[in-house]
């Protein structure tokens, strides 16, 4: 029998099915669309997920980042990171190299739709496959999540992200983060001739007028559009719990707080891990506590740095704080990096 039917072949699901096949459970993943897989991202790896890819054995090529930059068009605020550097990279490139991983440890990837997940005591099923335990790593929007009624209700104003690439030479070695009253963007450089830019918002509107927030930002890149315009949304995901039965849920399905920190490749790669030893050890209700203590941190940090974001004259306070104080704007980078 498959011990691990995972639906979504995303980096949180790729990520399992590479987890689990070096741990000796037999996986196969459910992915209608074609790989590479483009989505709305900021693109950027922290350490922590650049250790952890190569110690799974996926080489992903990109642009070293050497640190976190804060910027409000007045005041400027950097802290570099000491775990070594992280990792400016396509989406397509990360989900092309977890695809090559996984493919090279002998997991199926499958082009069909989950459908309905059915299961019982010992077993659970979609899609005409049965498995020991199924993964539901099918997104922000979880189709599974909202059939095992996980989706808890959220009064709070939503946040959106929006990215596009443009066709610059990266200026930096550090991930810019752009402060505006109402909005943040996010510069990664991705590769030699491109940079990546996603702006977070809680404003509905089209990418020129959220990039029109930052005039410096706007004027450097205002020739060079390299591509579409991606979105996603609303960000925040309550979800209640991680495990449903014989269901456990990974990556954003498992629940989303805000992209603020760029730690989401990150959590998801360690979340992955977590889920499959739980599975090895046949104990899949510890999942959720071990999902709780590996994403504490995030949760904090980014919960906090939201709540002071959604009060103006505080946010106005973030940048210069940070640069009148830069060891504890290093601990904090270093601490989520």
């Amino acid at each position: 029998m498959i011990d691990l039917l995972i639906v979504g072949g995303g980096p949180a699901g790729l990520a399992t099915a590479i987890h689990a096949a070096r741990a000796g459970l037999a996986a196969v993943v459910l992915e209608p669309r074609p790989a590479p897989i483009d989505k709305a991202c900021g693109e950027a790896l922290m350490p922590a997920a650049v250790l952890t890819l190569a110690e799974l054995g996926v080489a992903v090529e990109g642009h070293p980042l050497r640190g976190i930059r804060y910027l409000d068009g007045r005041r400027c605020a950097e802290a570099l990171f000491r775990r070594g550097p992280g990792l400016g990279v396509r989406r397509t490139a990360l989900h092309r190299a977890l695809s090559e991983r996984a493919a090279s440890l002998g997991v199926p990837v499958l082009p069909v739709k989950a459908g309905p997940v059915r299961q019982d005591g010992r077993s659970v099923s979609a899609a005409g496959l049965t498995a020991r335990y199924l993964v539901a790593a099918d997104g922000l929007h979880s189709p599974i999540r909202r059939a095992l009624a996980l989706d808890r209700p959220d009064p709070r104003p939503p946040r959106y992200g929006l990215r596009r690439h443009f066709a610059l030479a990266p200026w930096t070695d550090r991930v810019e983060v752009h402060w505006s009253a109402r909005s943040e963007a996010y510069v990664t450089p991705v590769a030699p001739g491109l940079t990546g830019v996603a702006v977070l918002t809680g404003d509905r509107a089209p990418f020129p007028e959220q990039l029109a927030a930052f005039p410096a930002l706007a004027e450097r890149l205002r020739a060079a559009p390299a591509g579409p315009v991606r979105g996603a949304g609303p960000l925040r995901q309550p979800v209640s719990a991680r495990v449903a039965g014989r269901v456990l849920l990974v990556g954003d399905a498992a629940g989303y707080l805000d992209a603020l920190t760029g730690e989401g490749i990150s959590l998801a790669l360690t979340t992955a891990g977590q889920l499959v030893r739980c599975v090895l050890a046949d104990r899949p209700n510890a999942y959720e506590r071990a999902w709780r203590q590996a994403s504490r941190r995030h949760r904090l940090l980014t919960g906090t740095l939201l709540a002071i974001r959604s009060h103006p004259q505080a946010a106005r306070q973030i940048v210069p704080t940070a640069a009148l104080l830069p060891p504890l704007f290093a601990a904090l980078v270093n601490r989520l990096g």
